[in-house]
């Protein structure tokens, strides 16, 4: 039986594995709103039910759906991808799912972290978020795991482990005020201390350019094993991206990790600069109360989004003349996993990619 555990991680010997790590499965949500999704979440649909697919090849996965797209998305999945039924404002489970830990033992609980559409009222990006804030609470006792509920509000985006004690994230997400107002940088370093079992966080600047979760570290920067990282990258002097890349690439530099490693630093170029266009901002529903997609909206397009599976890296791609050669570089870093370039301009049409829509439940 499922209960809510009145501690902390730390406390009782769990930690948050690295996702290159064993998985249990994969978690997602269906999209289908309108007023983010282009043409009724068709194209979506499509694109979610290709990265469900290609991560179904190497471990479960379990799709979340409402009521309403049940039968629909029972229709155009896979029949060995799972679905349950799960109402939800949006789809992004890599931030409003649940972080899932394990102790020495094997055994995995769950954190639930608090969620405010990447900034509540002051900033969110959409309102209501209250189906969202439920999700995790709702997987973990779906998989009937204990759960800690976290006093932060923190998504899942904005946080990558190496596993070994060491939590990269970025100022502009998780000091930004309109995430958790009333704790200082000291004692956000504690809650994640304490629910996520680290010792050492290393502070990046900024997220990708125009990323409209306010710099999730998963868009610029993630670990593909511990004291290796992966940096999106351009050489372009005139683009934004190019000084916040700079700035980055500084800090990893110059960072020690738990333990006591300097890290190895792989670039990755970036994809485009990708726009917005007329026709798929013509789409989407203009709705009161959510970001607008407007044509020549530059989109926060990076291959760093992508999904480490058991075996396998699901890379999001975008028919970019950068495509091919981020796909030569990431086989190069992960020999050992099959590297599937998925098309994911859809997914990023909607403000995230494939590692925003995944979350996976260690083992």
């Amino acid at each position: 039986m499922t209960k809510t555990i009145d501690s902390t991680p730390k406390k009782d010997g769990f930690w948050m594995p690295g996702e290159f790590e064993p998985h249990a499965g994969t978690w997602m949500i269906w999209p289908e709103r309108t007023d983010n999704w282009r043409l009724g979440a068709k194209p979506a649909q499509k694109a979610f039910v290709d990265v469900a697919t290609a991560i179904a090849k190497f471990e479960p996965v379990t799709m979340c759906v409402s009521l309403g797209q049940f039968l629909n998305a029972r229709h155009l999945l896979p029949s060995q991808v799972r679905v349950v039924e799960m109402s939800s404002n949006d789809s992004w489970m890599r931030d409003c799912g649940p972080t899932f830990i394990k102790n020495g033992e094997g055994e995995v609980r769950g954190i639930d972290w608090d969620f405010n559409a990447w900034g509540g009222l002051e900033s969110g990006l959409y309102f209501p978020w209250d189906l969202d804030d439920l999700v995790a609470q709702k997987v973990i006792n779906i998989e009937n795991l204990d759960r800690y509920k976290a006093p932060l509000v923190l998504e899942g985006g904005s946080i990558h482990v190496d596993g070994e004690g060491t939590l990269l994230t970025t100022e502009e997400c998780l000091l930004n005020a309109n995430r958790n107002p009333a704790l200082s940088k000291e004692e956000i370093e504690n809650y994640m201390r304490e629910y996520l079992n680290i010792e050492k966080i290393i502070w990046l600047g900024q997220g990708v350019y125009n990323d409209e979760t306010n710099g999730h570290v998963d868009n610029i920067c993630c670990f593909i094993r511990p004291g290796v990282v992966a940096l999106t990258w351009t050489e372009d002097k005139d683009d934004p991206q190019y000084e916040i890349s700079q700035d980055a690439y500084r800090r990893l530099s110059e960072a020690i990790d738990a333990k006591g490693r300097k890290l190895e630093i792989h670039k990755i170029i970036q994809p485009g600069p990708i726009y917005l266009t007329q026709e798929e901002s013509e789409g989407v529903d203009a709705v009161d109360g959510t970001l607008p997609r407007e044509a020549g909206d530059r989109m926060a397009g990076s291959y760093i989004n992508f999904y480490m599976a058991n075996g396998g890296i699901i890379l999001p791609v975008f028919d970019d003349p950068n495509d091919e050669e981020a796909i030569r570089k990431v086989r190069s870093l992960f020999p050992d996993r099959e590297v599937v370039p998925v098309k994911a301009r859809e997914i990023l049409l909607g403000g995230g990619n494939i590692h925003c829509i995944t979350q996976q439940q260690c083992k």
